[in-house]
């Protein structure tokens, strides 16, 4: 049987989305960028909070945290791609060492799963950020949370990134998902979405550390930048994730509504790994040969794609 790709609906105009008048404005001042950025911040805040929505939210965080390990192994040097970060990650053995590469990845979908409720969240922070800053965190935190409410979140997100790159300059990593935290606090979220480092350079943090004229806007516009793409990516993982699930009911292997829903949380899956000889997350059995099978259909179906491009160690996923 021959199957039609299916079809992710062009019309989105049932998911918030800036609106254009929002979009057409250049940020070339601070005030600017304050209006601009309380509005996709409002709609960031919709598309992740309102389960009306549709929004695979687990899989949103984990395809940020790809990208934000993409962005800060530029930030330190590394320049590598999300294709080899992403495979370092999902292709290492259990109990193998992933590599610097692997270990980036893990450090920001392990940071997008802490969540900042309860007595002891500082505590499980301060083993992100290690010992050389937790003394400081907790104040600038404090201080940067305050600046964001007479200045907006933004200004509040830079005010701590640079008040970690000022201790060490290295410390783009801790400087943001610092930056990530307090937008998280300002928008009142249990957990972070990572995506202060999506668009950061070494040069605009540089100027932001020395005081460079227009560092401020700089880093605000990216981080605005990010939020919108952020927004993006919501939207359009919100329509796949729905024609994934409209051809579910056809998918009739033994787990296939388990597989289903580990396609709905993570960005790549490694059949051999994630789906057998258990599922994922469960103890429903999968045969390696059905598990291979599942993922070829999906991508008849249309509503998943390989990865890697390769023959063998390949991954799935329906993320873009």
């Amino acid at each position: 049987m021959t199957y039609q790709p299916a079809a992710i609906d062009d019309d989105l105009n049932t998911l918030p989305k800036l609106p254009g008048w929002v979009t057409s404005l250049r940020a070339e001042t601070l005030e600017t960028v304050a209006f601009r950025s309380g509005a996709a911040l409002m709609v960031l805040d919709a598309l992740v909070s309102d389960p009306r929505c549709g929004v695979p939210v687990k899989l949103l965080a984990n395809c940020v945290a790809l990208k934000a390990a993409a962005a800060t192994s530029k930030l330190q040097g590394r320049m590598a791609r999300e294709g080899d970060i992403r495979d370092a990650f999902h292709l290492t053995p259990p109990g193998e060492a992933r590599g610097p590469d692997g270990d980036l990845l893990a450090f920001w979908r392990e940071a997008a799963r802490m969540r900042l409720t309860g007595r002891d969240w500082q505590v499980v922070l301060k083993g992100f950020v290690g010992s050389e800053f937790e003394m400081d965190v907790d104040v600038w935190l404090q201080s940067a949370v305050a600046h964001s409410r007479t200045h907006g979140p933004l200004a509040g997100c830079v005010a701590v990134v640079r008040a970690v790159l000022a201790v060490d300059d290295r410390a783009e990593r801790a400087a943001c998902l610092l930056s990530d935290i307090v937008l998280a606090r300002c928008l009142n979220w249990p957990m972070i979405l990572p995506v202060s480092a999506l668009n950061l350079t070494k040069a605009v943090l540089r100027d932001l550390v020395g005081n460079g004229q227009g560092a401020d806007l700089a880093v605000q516009q990216r981080l605005l930048q990010s939020t919108e793409e952020a927004i993006r990516l919501a939207r359009d993982l919100a329509q796949r994730g729905a024609a994934l699930q409209v051809v579910a009911p056809k998918l009739r292997a033994k787990g296939s509504d388990a597989a289903v829903a580990l396609f709905l949380s993570e960005d790549a899956v490694a059949p051999s790994t994630m789906l057998s000889p258990l599922i994922q997350g469960t103890d429903i059995p999968m045969t390696d040969r059905a598990a291979r099978r599942f993922c070829d259909r999906l991508v008849e179906m249309g509503v998943a794609r390989e990865l890697t491009g390769r023959p063998t160690f390949r991954l799935y996923g329906i993320a873009p």
